[in-house]
């Protein structure tokens, strides 16, 4: 080989090295990075498992994606996320509460708007209802996982020990209280619930005698009149002072005010014959029961010519991109694989509900995945859904500060420490002076 040939050799091999060393990573771990999306969650360990495996399953399906998980119990969750929203560190996707859209997303600009990704969402799987209620001032701010309202469960076998059928009206719910007392003595009560729940349930009662909510749901103000307000109140204190529900005082004895009524030995025994409680309550409910309990679903009851059955209905989670994600078409991906992906359907089950998404609802149920009880909850909620009978509350019913004052004012009338007058004049001057604060 002649010296131009050995030298054209040569230049022409540094040449091939110097375009290889420009295309090569810079590093072996920087050519194997993944691609990372974070995931927050708030829930219990069912759910984290049943989360962690349907993370795995996308990842598989995403080969150089990882996501990292960020879960914990529902305290602490929304102080946590409220930080980083307010830092810009939140995270990809989240889980939030309806009502939370409201406070981190008043103009619908708080979360990434999702119409911007409707070509990876199948959103053909949810009613215009429920796409409607992730929307902000015309941006689709979160996706429903499911719909959850309040219903009525009843332990059978205790109402048979008391001689008295289920209650399908309110007399017949208000005059248990009686009964069950003389029949199955002091101890036993019809209904139990924390104070949020009895809350609850004398707001229906109003709502479908008078025709409002203590909340106006389109505008920050309170809607009762005093004279509603105070039948707040005053059928709030029908039902403790008629022995119908149990009283604070008493919960509070019992180890807490807001131990969980599953949690509590005279609910486990039968003493304690109902509660009034989300539908995705059922199964917890029912897992303490001993044998000779028999749970059922109780009748809604509704007042003769109400418009409205006051049931208490929202979507039970949603979930949502975080506004300054880097990656927010992977992040609706994953909602999307979530919500309707039949192996993600499979894998959650009902850890987080009965699902919204059509098609993920079918396959559990063709699966015999939805317990009866729990299909038979969803039916008659559905049916109020669709008949026009459940107003969406005010977002602001759920927000932190005004959750706070009501349980405090029910709380001074659970303990005898202020008149029912007081205590509607407060729910209604003080309730519109904090809605001016917070809305």
């Amino acid at each position: 080989m002649s010296l131009f040939e050995r030298r054209r050799s040569l230049f022409a091999l540094a040449a091939a090295s110097l375009v290889a060393l420009a295309n090569a990573p810079a590093n072996a771990a920087d050519a194997a990075e993944p691609t990372v999306l974070r995931f927050a969650w708030w829930g219990g360990g069912a759910r984290h498992q049943a989360t962690l495996k349907a993370i795995a399953a996308f990842e598989r399906q995403n080969p150089g994606l990882k996501i990292k998980a960020e879960y914990m119990g529902f305290n602490g969750y929304l102080e946590r996320l409220t930080t980083q929203i307010a830092g810009g560190s939140e995270p990809d996707v989240m889980q939030i509460n309806w009502a939370w859209m409201a406070m981190f997303s008043k103009r619908g600009t708080g979360f990434t708007d999702l119409n911007q990704y409707r070509h990876v969402l199948a959103l053909n799987q949810f009613s215009e209802q429920d796409l409607s209620m992730g929307m902000v001032a015309g941006k689709l701010n979160a996706l429903p996982v499911g719909y959850s309202a309040r219903i009525f469960l009843w332990n059978k076998a205790a109402f048979d020990r008391a001689g008295l059928p289920l209650p399908k009206t309110w007399d017949e719910l208000f005059a248990s209280g009686a009964v069950f007392k003389q029949r199955l003595g002091p101890k036993a009560f019809p209904l139990d619930g924390e104070l949020y729940d009895m809350i609850l349930l004398s707001q229906a009662y109003v709502h479908q005698k008078l025709g409002t909510a203590y909340l106006d749901p389109k505008q920050p103000r309170v809607a009762m009149s005093p004279a509603a307000a105070l039948e707040w109140v005053q059928t709030y204190k029908r039902l403790v002072d008629g022995h119908t529900a149990t009283p604070l005082p008493l919960r509070a004895s019992l180890g807490g005010a807001e131990k969980a009524t599953e949690q509590q030995q005279d609910w486990v025994v039968g003493n304690w014959a109902g509660n009034y409680t989300w539908d995705s309550a059922i199964s917890l409910r029912a897992s303490t029961l001993d044998a000779q309990q028999k749970l059922a679903l109780g009748e809604f009851p509704t007042l003769p010519g109400a418009a409205n059955s006051g049931m208490f209905g929202r979507p039970s989670l949603m979930f949502a991109v975080g506004r300054n994600s880097k990656k927010a078409e992977l992040a609706a991906r994953f909602i999307n694989f979530l919500l309707t992906d039949p192996d993600a359907a499979r894998i959650l089950g009902k850890t987080r509900g009965v699902p919204g998404a059509q098609s993920q609802f079918d396959l559990l149920v063709r699966e015999n995945a939805l317990p009866p009880l729990e299909l038979q909850a969803h039916a008659q909620i559905q049916a109020q859904k669709q008949a026009g009978r459940i107003e969406l509350p005010s977002p602001l019913f759920e927000h932190a500060r005004m959750q706070k004052f009501m349980r405090e004012v029910f709380e001074t009338v659970a303990y005898g420490k202020t008149t029912d007058a007081e205590a509607a004049k407060r729910l209604v001057e003080e309730g519109n002076a904090l809605l001016r604060r917070i809305k």
